[in-house]
């Protein structure tokens, strides 16, 4: 499966070395005791209100999604404050194309930008290939199943740090709630990823699975065609199945396996002995 998105702008960025860290100059300095209090006082804040609270509070926020229901709803928000104040700075996406997405993941991309005209997608790439094909040439036939972890570098950790580095990221809004389970049961809404000195900030933490799906009905936002045959959560193709009745609604992602994250939301220093893969970009605006 591939996907080549024809509005594509052409932009590509210089590799950038996930060992050396960004400049420090557009970063954003928390305390633990800040931290703590910040998220006591979000606690109970619709998500909406958090959002709004995170344009005004933190420079250079940026959303990462890969259109999940989650990321979808958080999305609809913020395109919702930005009409409130269309002056303000709007929070751009970044999507990562690892090359492997459903078909029906890239036609949600194209379906979100008819919905949303004018927000800003910033697309990254892994290098070492154009399609899945060109990157199994480089790096090996099916390199996803016996190459897990060198995989999840190069088709996520590495590109998320570039577009860190090229978009001077601060802050940055995921899709991840505690209903999820495993490691995500009892994430706070605002934390610090010190190894990469980013806030991240997951506004729906506190949201289950129906609330969200509700708040996509209500409020008519597009969503994966895939939902509709079990699929709860949507990653790539190969490691990706429907949800059984009084599953998860993650256990459809990397199914039989020991694993439960895709890297990014990993340490980085997990994929140090990777860093020294070749890879590339492509931005999209």
């Amino acid at each position: 499966m591939g996907h080549n998105n024809g509005v594509e702008s052409g932009y590509a960025s210089g590799r950038s070395d996930c060992s050396t860290p960004p400049p420090e100059n557009h970063l954003i300095s928390l305390s633990k005791a800040h931290i703590e209090f910040l998220n006591k006082q979000m606690e109970g804040m619709h998500p909406t209100d958090i959002l709004r609270f995170c344009k005004i509070m933190f420079p250079n926020l940026y959303q990462s999604t890969a259109f999940g229901l989650t990321g979808l709803a958080t999305m609809d928000m913020l395109f919702k404050i930005q009409r409130e104040n269309p002056e303000s700075r709007p929070v751009d996406l970044i999507f990562l194309d690892t090359l492997y997405h459903f078909e029906e993941t890239y036609d949600l991309v194209d379906r979100v930008r008819a919905r949303y005209p004018g927000t800003r997608i910033h697309v990254f790439r892994p290098e070492g290939g154009a399609t899945a094909a060109e990157l199994e040439a480089t790096y090996g036939d099916k390199f996803y199943q016996h190459a897990g972890d060198m995989y999840d570098y190069i088709v996520k950790v590495e590109p998320l740090q570039r577009a860190f580095d090229t978009l001077r990221v601060a802050a940055v809004l995921n899709g991840r709630r505690r209903s999820q389970g495993a490691a995500r049961g009892a994430i706070p809404i605002l934390e610090m990823d010190e190894e990469r000195g980013i806030v991240k900030i997951n506004p729906l933490a506190a949201w289950t699975f129906a609330q969200v799906k509700q708040y996509i009905d209500d409020n008519d936002v597009p969503y994966n065609a895939l939902l509709d045959r079990g699929y709860k959560s949507v990653g790539d193709w190969h490691s990706t199945v429907p949800v059984g009745e009084g599953e998860d609604e993650r256990a459809g992602r990397w199914k039989g396996q020991n694993k439960t994250e895709c890297g990014i939301h990993n340490k980085k220093s997990k994929y140090a002995g990777f860093a020294d893969s070749a890879i590339s970009v492509e931005h999209v605006a």
